[in-house]
């Protein structure tokens, strides 16, 4: 079973210096006591993936006597499986404010989001043990570590030999996408339905990692490249967050790679699907905050998405995700000045009065960019028969147009407080579960607010992860009304504004009010039930 980590602040000082101390024999002696302990695809030649058992058992193990790791939890799955999360620094303890106060750079890594995506639960497992074995000591100067190879831990444990049809293994089997509700957890980081999604924020919250690598595969496309990657794509992410993911981390990431193996990585896409009219280009996913590393980009961090080729054997798939993982965190090293320095001055950043976005579309790259596209060859299953493709070792270069990010195609200017109704306890709720600050207001007040006034409504005829989507149209009027005591006044300058903005906003395409949160005060309203100031708090 998994331990929990006591946190004791008693003594902290003298525990520091002898903790510290200790460090340095203990990391010179792992090489005498090495750990060896095998991954469950390392003991079966890569026919399974590892269980959920397998990954508390290996983390258990690997952590054991290493004081600079040690074991923790982000809470529970649906199903009551504690979420294990390994902290790998020079501490004391894995408290929060502790791993804080040390002021390194902290890098959340995260496998296994999609649980028939298997490989990144694998890398993590592969990269834990070599830390435990004084690895990349370096790193620890400047990093903590929060590594997280098995979040959904329920999605897991469905193993079937029919799921992710056509990739390339593990041929024994391998969890399902969903979750215990039926749920993807990448399209629940905004509405936090589920309790995975809902205990990974608050770990968020409390840790306020700088950086998060969320581990996926991808299929589709016939590509060359052995992994795929995004930075933050909605347009409402500070500009510096991107800048920094683009230019100083991955465009470098790329470059090692490409010299130190020869493999060629690049930024994820897709051609258009069969049968669409769409011009032939390599196109990203969606910009909206409901998935992981697009939402971490509205928190003012660095989210990076990586994809490993489907069709690449599950050894192959492995061992890209790794070196991908190592290279992005030994850039992180590096630049981890750098990198807390733009989190700190986008938590600052003053937003009220700008414009942000409320919807985007894709942008069209201005020149033609060479993506190297690839071929697969089809084996079978020799247990389900199946079809499997493997990736052959092909780079046929086009030259085509990059839709890699995306651009507004409707803005709202920022204000500077929303007002919402204290009978909104669902949205309080899940303002709150996102770490968002708010206040009550003591008594009634009159105050100069926007309302939306509500010229019509569209619900989505198909239901898309249990909701049929809202979508509001109407305008904002300017009003002198009474706000009532117990309302929630919600500032914008906080850190987490960006997604205040994008949460609360009546047209926000991802926001609340697509996701259903106000349908019953909606039924048959005039005005949204959000007012809006751009004067006090």
């Amino acid at each position: 079973m998994l331990r929990r980590t006591e946190v004791s602040v008693q003594g902290l000082t003298l525990t520091v210096c002898l903790t510290v101390t200790a460090m340095s024999s203990a990391f010179a002696q792992a090489a005498h006591r090495p750990v060896n302990v095998l991954t469950r695809p390392e003991r079966t030649d890569y026919r399974e993936t590892s269980s959920y058992v397998d990954v508390t058992e290996f983390v258990e193990h690997v952590v054991d006597s290493r004081p600079w790791m040690q074991l923790t939890t982000m809470v529970y799955s649906m199903e009551g499986r504690a979420l294990p999360v390994v902290v790998v620094g020079d501490l004391p303890d894995v408290g929060p404010e502790t791993v804080r106060a040390t002021g390194k750079l902290r890098v959340y890594l995260q496998g296994n989001i999609h649980a028939g995506e298997v490989c990144g639960k694998e890398a993590l497992l592969v990269l834990l043990r070599a830390l435990a074995n004084g690895e990349h000591r370096e790193w620890l100067d400047s990093l903590v570590l929060l590594i997280a190879p098995i979040y959904n831990a329920d999605g897991n444990e469905r193993v079937s030999l029919t799921n992710r049809r056509g990739q390339h293994g593990p041929i024994g089997g391998m969890g399902q996408r969903y979750n215990a509700q039926g749920l993807d957890l990448n399209r629940d980081n905004m509405k936090l339905e589920s309790p995975e999604a809902r205990s990974l924020v608050a770990f968020w919250n409390r840790y306020d990692p700088h950086i998060v690598m969320d581990l996926h595969t991808t299929n589709g496309t016939r590509h060359s490249y052995r992994v795929t990657y995004a930075p933050p794509l909605h347009p409402n992410t500070d500009r510096r967050i991107v800048e920094l993911a683009r230019a100083s981390m991955l465009t470098e990431v790329t470059r090692q790679l490409k010299e130190k193996y020869d493999w060629d990585y690049y930024y994820y896409g897709n051609l258009p699907w069969r049968g669409s009219d769409a011009e032939r280009g390599w196109y990203t996913f969606g910009h909206q905050g409901r998935y992981l590393t697009n939402y971490v980009g509205l928190r003012n961090r660095i989210g990076i998405l990586s994809e490993a080729y489907s069709y690449s054997t599950f050894d192959q798939r492995i061992l890209a995700t790794l070196r991908f993982v190592e290279e992005v965190v030994e850039a992180a090293y590096r630049h981890a000045s750098a990198i807390a320095s733009t989190a700190e001055r986008a938590d600052a950043a003053e937003i009220i009065g700008t414009e942000l976005a409320l919807a985007a579309t894709l942008e069209r790259s201005a020149e033609p960019v060479e993506v190297l596209m690839g071929d697969v060859v089809q084996e079978r299953n020799p247990y389900s028969g199946e079809i499997m493709l493997r990736r052959l070792d092909v780079r046929r270069p086009e030259r085509m147009p990059e839709f890699g990010s995306f651009r507004p195609t409707e803005t709202e200017r920022v204000p500077a407080a929303y007002l919402v109704s204290g009978d909104q306890r669902a949205t309080l709720n899940v303002l709150s579960d996102h770490g968002v600050s708010w206040e009550t207001l003591a008594r009634d007040e009159t105050r100069a607010v926007q309302r939306f006034v509500i010229d019509s409504t569209r619900v989505a005829g198909r239901e898309y992860q249990g909701h049929r989507q809202r979508t509001l149209f109407g305008h904002y009027e300017e009003v002198e009304i009474t706000v009532a005591a117990g309302t929630a006044l919600v500032p914008v300058d906080q850190p987490l504004g960006r997604l205040v903005f994008s949460l609360l906003e009546p047209r926000s395409d991802d926001g609340l009010a697509n996701w259903n949160y106000f349908d019953d005060a909606l039924e048959g309203a005039e005005y949204y039930p959000v007012l809006r100031a751009f004067e006090g708090r």
